[in-house]
Order: structure tokens, then sequence, then C-alpha cells
């Protein structure tokens, strides 16, 4: 089928790519890819790594690497590209189909894909299950049916079958390959009969051998080719010559006559620069003829052979991991370094050959400790925390000292991801009371125990161990000041010092700009700045500092943070009241760390899109991402992570008339003044919201608490109105004021929180009987409704609507027209701005940095807007935008 759909595309004009996965290169990153792309297989793996963190993960830079190619590939045409075999395809080329069918779905560029059962099936199931979510077709080739058995006979003898020909189909199980090779064995030896157009068996004894005639096929070689098939096939589908060659100890030139005879055979035939086997079924036979103990001891010679030539052992590894045996220090030396090799590049490939090496490992063997140790550190890039950890802890009291320090921090740093912050500061620090601990290492140390009581909101204790730090600077490394300046920034942002706040951080990256820090600080401390810059409104400035952030992730290969950008900048469209763009940040967010290994994550991606939900007034979607929300594991680090998560939680119970529920999620908050303060400061509309909340639940002095809160926060911040608005806002709830509300109304920044001040002052001055004043209130509900419609708040424009009936004012549902959901006048704003920078010729990833949006993010709008418009291409897309909009691409 991909040999047919490949002739076809080339006649209409498709560029054509063709790859195929094989079961021996399945160690390799990206291998049937790079085949598809006409690059050699380490093209990725040689780079130039010398700026890059030795801990770096490469799997983000290696997908935009990936992607340039195909981008150029495609900007000059149609393309069809096929990949066979994906059964054996390994995990770097699955997580790459992932994102690039995703991000190059508005390209011209076909994808077919064809496995078979057999190799990584759940992983394979799952991307295809994906796959076929965003809208890919799945075709499942069945056996052939009779009538198709029938023309494959009529197409092989060139006459119609009788039905004792028909039987063939059974004996050869209706496979193709099987059926076709049977028909032409037994038409060479004559024993079909055709007359008056109709072909019939000559003698039912024929009919035995067919089910043999693959064997026979390979019996009626020579002995000598026969072997030299036996030594190609454990080689794999597909083999060098030179390989064959080296492993047989001839030349190639005395390998001619055997290869002539086993192509004209039909068993094996030319394949570019490699010959390889007619089809899977004769490369299976082939190898069905040697005995389990032969296989492995030609795997074995095969992975010494490539070891002996130098460069990469990823090759040899495929060899050595069928091949070696228990205490095999030769092959086991082969195996850590094809482990240590992937590691950065697929580190589910280096988990597997590190954990067959351990396997094979004597647990005397002195090389036990430092292959535990590898495999550490790929299954914590996976994401299998338990599996690390539970390998971790029994090599800590066998390792020598310099090793059991870099394990114990390995652990320190698991029990952070595992969501176990106080486990993972008691590691911390225990390394940190060792003598002679390397100045690297306590840095890592002391980063990790800030990073810890960050994620613990034990601020007290992390203040005086940054004050500590940053009074003998020069004892110190730049990780270990950088940790304790972002803890000083977080702890004077909940002390209510925003200014100082700001400080720290633009210190903490002036010398994470220039200095040997961890990888994981210079991102995390642009995110910490961007958290900053949202929460008082200053959303520009907090955009840069994201996309800067993402920047840093990629290149440095923090792939641990790859899910945090988008989730940053689904709190920033939240913000600014833009509800579909912060949606889809944050599904774009929960697919990076889903893809990723980073689960954690998809917790706060939840938390965001059950607000959403509050918000447009679906409480059972709400409802729905709660539940799921609860059932994910935490998110630990996350910078607005807990006090964000419990007030969602409180706002659907909240929504759904639980207001006991929500009183109890937020009493921590209400007695606890720093709380209040880091939750106030982060969520700038939850200083009204609670002080409402409290009022409607009796409680008085809990309103009284937050709004003496926010007037604090306000009066020690004034260069910052967003929180002199909040606390407008709160105090004209606690105290009836409309001075206070109209204030708020006029002057929050945010669309919502504006909004909603305006409903509740409308709200309040409705409660007059003065004319003049009613007719005031209906102003300000005006207001709100139209502000709450604007941004698809669309449960509080209803709460409007019913509170301008009891006013004696009906208003429609809509103020305007609703949107039509397919055409041109169907796109949102977000959607039409796409298609411009599209249509101008950029690229998804410049179309993002522009709108600073995710470049998945700009996939998904794309995708829609190809759907509404009923279009395939960004051809196609140009014209209809040139068409509505002739003036605009003439200015670019």
């Amino acid at each position: 089928m991909l040999d047919v759909a490949a002739d076809a595309a080339a006649r209409w004009g498709f560029r054509v790519a063709r790859g195929c996965a094989d079961e021996l290169t399945q160690l390799i990153p990206l291998a049937p890819l790079m085949a598809a792309l006409g690059a050699s297989d380490d093209s990725f793996v040689t780079g130039d790594d010398a700026a890059l963190p030795r801990s770096a993960d490469r799997r983000l830079l290696m997908l935009e690497q990936l992607r340039e190619p195909l981008e150029t590939l495609v900007a000059h045409g149609p393309v069809l590209l096929t990949l066979d075999d994906l059964q054996w395809a390994d995990p770097m080329t699955l997580l790459a189909l992932r994102s690039l069918t995703r991000d190059l779905a508005s390209s011209p560029l076909i994808w077919m894909l064809a496995r078979t059962c057999g190799g990584d099936a759940p992983r394979l199931d799952r991307l295809f299950h994906l796959l076929e979510r965003d809208g890919a077709t799945r075709i499942r080739l069945e056996a052939l049916d009779g009538e198709a058995v029938a023309e494959v006979v009529t197409d092989v003898l060139g006459a119609v079958p009788e039905p004792d020909v028909l039987a063939l189909a059974a004996i050869a199980d209706a496979n193709p390959f099987l059926l076709v090779d049977l028909l032409e064995k037994l038409k060479s030896e004559g024993g079909f009969q055709v007359a008056d157009g109709r072909a019939r068996v000559v003698s039912t004894q024929l009919l035995p051998r067919a089910q043999a005639v693959t064997r026979e096929r390979l019996e009626e070689l020579s002995v000598p080719t026969r072997h030299l098939l036996q030594v190609a096939a454990i080689l794999g589908r597909s083999f060098p010559v030179n390989d064959l060659a080296e492993m047989l100890g001839e030349s190639t030139g005395d390998l001619l006559p055997m290869l002539e005879e086993a192509m004209s055979a039909g068993i094996i035939e030319s394949a570019g620069h490699e010959l390889a086997f007619r089809h899977d079924l004769l490369w299976e036979a082939v190898t069905g003829t040697l005995s389990s103990a032969v296989r492995r001891a030609l795997h074995h010679e095969a992975g010494e052979m490539l070891l002996r030539r130098g460069g990469s052992a990823v090759p040899a590894a495929t060899h050595l991991i069928r091949g070696a045996g228990r205490g095999d220090a030769s092959a086991l030396l082969g195996l850590d370094r094809a482990a240590r090799e992937v590691l950065r590049f697929s580190p589910q490939t280096a988990a597997d050959l590190a954990k067959r090496a351990l396997e094979l490992t004597d647990s005397t063997d002195p090389e036990w400790v430092g292959r535990t140790a590898t495999a550490v550190d790929a299954l914590t890039a996976i994401g299998r925390l338990s599996e690390a950890a539970d390998l971790a802890r029994p090599a800590l009291s066998r390792a020598a000292p310099m090793l059991e320090r870099r394990l114990r921090c390995a652990l320190a740093y698991i029990l952070l991801l595992s969501g176990r912050p106080a486990d993972a500061v008691s590691e911390a620090e225990s390394l940190l009371c060792q003598q002679d601990i390397s100045d690297d290492l306590r840095g890592v140390a002391e980063w990790t125990v800030f990073w810890g009581l960050i994620s613990l909101n034990d601020l007290r204790k992390g203040q005086l161990r940054a004050e500590s730090i940053l009074a003998d600077r020069d004892r110190h490394s730049d990780a270990a000041v950088v940790g304790a300046l972002l803890m000083l920034s977080r702890f004077a942002m909940v002390d209510g010092r925003v200014a100082d706040s700001f400080a720290h951080v633009h210190e903490a990256l002036r010398i994470a700009d220039r200095g040997a820090v961890e990888a994981i600080q210079r991102p995390y401390a642009r995110l910490l700045l961007s958290l900053n810059f949202r929460c008082m409104c200053q959303f520009e400035a907090a955009e840069m500092a994201i996309q800067a952030a993402q920047g840093d992730i990629e290149t440095l290969g923090v792939t641990v943070l790859a899910a945090q950008p988008a989730l940053f900048r689904a709190r920033v469209k939240l913000a600014t009241g833009r509800l579909d763009d912060a949606a889809a940040e944050a599904q774009t967010a929960m697919t990076i760390a889903d893809d990723m290994g980073t689960q954690g994550f998809i917790r706060v991606g939840l938390s965001i899109l059950a607000y959403i939900a509050v918000r447009r007034g679906d409480l059972e979607d709400a409802v729905r991402h709660v539940e799921r929300y609860l059932s994910e594991p935490g998110a630990p680090g996350m910078l607005f992570g807990s006090a964000w998560e419990r007030w969602v939680e409180a706002v659907v119970a909240e929504a759904r008339g639980d207001r006991e529920r929500a009183m109890e999620l937020l009493a921590p908050t209400y007695a606890d003044t720093e709380k209040q303060r880091w939750t106030l400061i982060t969520v700038p509309l939850a200083a009204p919201w609670m002080t409402r909340l409290a009022l409607a639940a009796g409680n008085r002095p809990y309103a009284q608490t937050i709004v003496d809160t926010a007037e604090h926060l306000a009066g020690k911040n004034p260069d910052y109105p967003i929180l002199a608005a909040a606390a407008a806002h709160a105090r004209g709830l606690l105290s009836r004021d409309p001075a206070a509300l109209a204030f708020a109304a006029a002057n929050h920044p945010q669309p919502w929180e504006r909004a909603s001040a305006a409903e509740d002052l409308g709200a309040l001055l409705a409660t007059t009987s003065d004319d003049s004043v009613h007719e005031q209130a209906v102003n300000c509900l005006d207001e709100a409704l139209d502000c709450y419609q604007r941004v698809g708040a669309l449960r509080d424009a209803a709460r409007v609507r019913a509170r301008l009936r009891a006013s004696g004012v009906r208003r429609r549902h809509w103020v305007q027209p609703e949107r039509p959901a397919f055409g041109w006048d169907s796109l949102t704003d977000t959607e039409r701005t796409v298609a411009e920078l599209i249509a101008r010729g950029l690229t998804n990833r410049q179309a993002a940095a522009r709108m600073f949006l995710s470049p998945h993010t700009v996939s998904t709008h794309l995708r829609r807007i190809f759907a509404k418009l009923d279009i395939a291409s960004r051809a196609e897309l140009a014209r209809i935008f040139a068409e509505k909009c002739p003036g605009l691409l003439g200015d670019s």
C-alpha cells in the first residue's frame, strides 16, 4: 500500500520521503525519520554540545532541529512521508511523530504510518489513538477475503482460478506475499494448467508442499549461501555488505557468488547502499533456522565487531542487548557507553539499556553502582520517578563517596518531582552536612533545599538560610547565591514587598546569565519574574519573560520545565480576559507534560481549565476537571501552584452552591496572614471574591481580615495600582461603599475584575429607591454585562441579566450577533491574527513569537481555522485572506 501511494504521489508532483523502522535499529534515536529525510542516524547526536550542561536533555532541541528540514521540504511543494514497520520505532521517533504531526498539520504534508503487531505495542497504540483523535484516518488491513484472493491469483496466473486453485489461499493464510510466492513457485514448476481462460491445479499432491515453500526456497540454495544468509539475518532486515564480509571473515569479492545466488532466488534485493531481505517473512524464516544459542553468539560477535570500529556504541548495543551474558564485562561496558550516549537524546532508550545492563550485572560487581546511577538519571528524565527512587536508595550505601553524593542529590531531585518536597529537603540537607563536598554539588544541594522550601511555603526557614548565604557570598557557588536570591524574592512577595521581590529576581538573573549555575535556575528565575509581572498586571513584560524562559528551556535541555511556559501564558491570557487563548495554552501545556513525562504539571492545566469552565457557565465540565485534577499527582515547584489551585477548587464549589465547602477549602488562608498575602498577590481578584464569600457565609471577621490584608499590600506598594484597585473593591463590599467600588470599576487593569466591580456597584446602587441612582445602577450593570460578554464569561453575564430583570430591565443574551460555526466570520480575533501571519508566510514558531503564544497553540488555532474554512493548506489560507482582507497583505 505504501509503495502504491508513493508511486501515485510522485506522479501527482509530490516529493516523497520514505523511512522504515527495523528491529535492530530501534535503539538509534529517530532512525526511521532520519532515513526518510536522507540524514545519517547520528547527525543529531554528534553536534557541538560544549555549551550545554552535562545533564541537558536534548529532546526538545532535537524536535526543533527535525522540524526545520521538514518545513524546508514542504516549502517547495506538497510532500508524502511514509514510515513503515513502526512497531520497531524507537521512543524518540514516536515522540517526534506525536509532536510533528500536530505542529505541521497546516503544511502540505501527508503522513502515512504503517505498523503490525509486536514491538512497544502500548506506546504505539497510544500514539495511533492520539493521531486518530486529532483527525487521522486509520485503515486496518485484514487478511485477504475470497474476492481479493481471486484477483491476486488472476493477476499472477493470467486466468480465472478454479476452486482447487483458490484453496491455496488457506495454505498461505491469505497473506499476499506468501500467496504470490507460492503461486509463482508452482507456476514455474508446471503446477497449473490454463485452458479457456481458467486455471486449475495439475495435481493435488502439490498442495501440501505449499506450506513449506519458503523453507524449500532456502533449502534449494547452496550451503555457503544459506550460511551467508543466516549471518546476514543477524545484522537485520537490511544490512551493509561490508559488515557481512567482516562477520564472515571474507572479502566482498569472495561473497559475490553467494550474494548473486541469494538475489536470483528472490531472497534478498538491493536497497540503496545496502542489501535487504525481500520481506519480513523471508527474514524471519532465515532467522528461524538458527538455534537460540547460535543467534545469541552471532549477535555477540556483531556487537563486538561494531565496538572495535569505534564511534557510536548504539549500533553495537542493538546486538549486545541480545547476545550478552551475565557478567560479560566487554559487552556490559558497551551497553554502558550506549546508555550514556543516548541519555540526553532518548532517555527511554537509555533506561532500557541501563536496566538491561543491570540485569546482567552481578550484585557484587564494582560497576553495579555506576550502572544504577545511569539508570536513575534516565528513569528520572522520562518521569518514572518511583522506579528511579527504588534504584537509588540501595545504591547509596554501596557507592564510593563521590558517587554516593551524586546519587543522594539525584534522589532529592526525584523526591521534589514526586511531590515530596519535605523529604527532598531532608536528603539535600543530609548531603550538605557531609565534609569535602564539591562546590558544584554543594550549589546543587543548596538550590534543591531552596526549591523544596519554596514548594513547602516554608519561607521563614528559607529566608534565614538565604540571608546566611548572601552574607558570605564568596564562600558559596553562583548556584547557591541564585537559589538564595530566588528564595528571598518569593519571601519578599509573600511579605508584601513587591519592589524588593523584583530586585532580588533581577539580581539572580544577572548572575545566572553570566555565572556557573544549574541549568534549571535560568528559566526558573525568568518564570518567577514573569509571575511577578503578571501579578502586577504588566502583561507584555510577563509575556517577554515567558518567551525568554522558553528559549532557555529548549537550549539548555531543562525538559522538566517544558510545560511551564504554556501554563504561565495561560494565566496571562486569563488575566487579560482571553479565555479561548488561555484554554488553548492550558491544553498545550498538558500535552507537552504528557509527552515529556512530567505528568505532575497536568494538574495545574486542569485547574486553569476548571476555572475557565466556571466563567463560561459549564459547571459539569468544571467539576470533571476538578475531579481529574484531584486524581493527578502534585506539581511541586510550580510557582503559582497551591494558592491558585486551592482557590480554584473553592470557586468551583461556590459555583455549585456549596458555600460551606468553599469556606472549608479557604479556611487556612483566612486564618493565616502569609497565605492571605500570597493569595491576594498571585490571584488579584481573590480579595473581593473572598470578602464576598465570607460575608455571604455570615463570617464578617474573615471578610475584615481579607480587607485589612488587601489594604496593607496596597499601602506598602503604591507603585502598583492593581493592589489599590483590589483593596478598594474588597473594602467597598465590606463597607457597602459605592465610591470604593466605583474606584475599582474604573481603575482595575483586568477586564473580568472591572466587570465584577461594576456589577457589585450596580447591585449596591439598585437597593436604593432614588430614580437617578437607579439609573446609575442600570448603567453599571450594563457595563458589567458588556464586559462579561466580551470576555466570554457567560455564567457571570447570565447573573447580571437576572439583576437587570429584577430592576425592570430586559437585555438580550448577546449584544453582538452569535458567531457562525463555519466560514470566515466564524474565526475569533486570535484566529484571524494567526491567519494573517501565516498568510504573510511566517512559520508557526515565528507567528507564536509575534503573538506571545506557544508554537503548539498556534498549531491548534491553525487546525481550527482549516476546519472552519474547509481548507487543507496554507496556500488556500493565503488566498482566502487576500480575498477577505485585500489591503493587508500588500502592506507586508
